[in-house]
C-alpha cells in the first residue's frame, strides 16, 4: 500500500470546529482506494501506540478504526480515532462544512451537545 492508495485525508468531529465542545479527541477520516489492502495497511501502524479495530467490532461504516491515546492508566492529553473508510463512504465532511459555513446552527448543536451530556452522562450509546 503506498500513498498512491490515499484518496483523502480529513480533521472531522467536533475538533475541527473552532469554538465547538468538545472532548479532547481528534477524529481524522482516512478515505482509501477501493482496492486498498486493508491488512497491510494495518501493517504500517505500531501495534505498540496504535489500538486497532476491525470492521466486525464497530458500529460505523470504518474498515478500521485505528485509536492512540489509549494507556492503561486512562487517556493521555490528546486522544486520536483514524477512521478508515472508502471513498463516499461518510457524511462527517457535509455536517463539519456545515457547521463552519453557519454559526447558528453550530451553537446550536453546541447547546445540543451539553443538555445531552447531562441527560446521558454514563450512557455512551444513548
Amino acid at each position: 500500500m503506498g500513498v498512491d492508495k490515499i484518496v483523502r485525508v480529513e480533521h472531522i468531529g467536533s475538533t475541527a470546529i473552532p469554538g465547538l465542545m468538545a472532548k479532547p479527541t481528534v477524529d481524522i477520516l482516512l478515505e482509501v482506494a477501493n482496492d486498498t489492502e486493508i491488512e497491510k495497511l494495518i501493517s504500517y501502524l505500531p501495534d505498540t501506540e496504535y489500538i486497532c479495530l476491525r470492521q466486525q467490532t464497530i458500529p460505523t461504516n470504518d474498515l478500521v478504526l485505528f485509536l492512540k491515546g489509549y494507556t492503561p492508566s486512562g487517556f493521555a492529553e490528546k486522544v486520536f480515532h483514524i477512521h478508515v473508510r472508502y471513498p463516499g463512504d461518510w457524511d462527517e465532511i457535509h455536517f463539519r462544512d456545515y457547521l463552519l459555513a453557519h454559526p447558528v446552527a453550530a451553537d446550536a448543536y453546541s447547546i445540543l451537545k451539553r443538555e445531552l451530556i447531562e441527560q446521558y452522562e454514563h450512557d455512551r450509546d444513548a
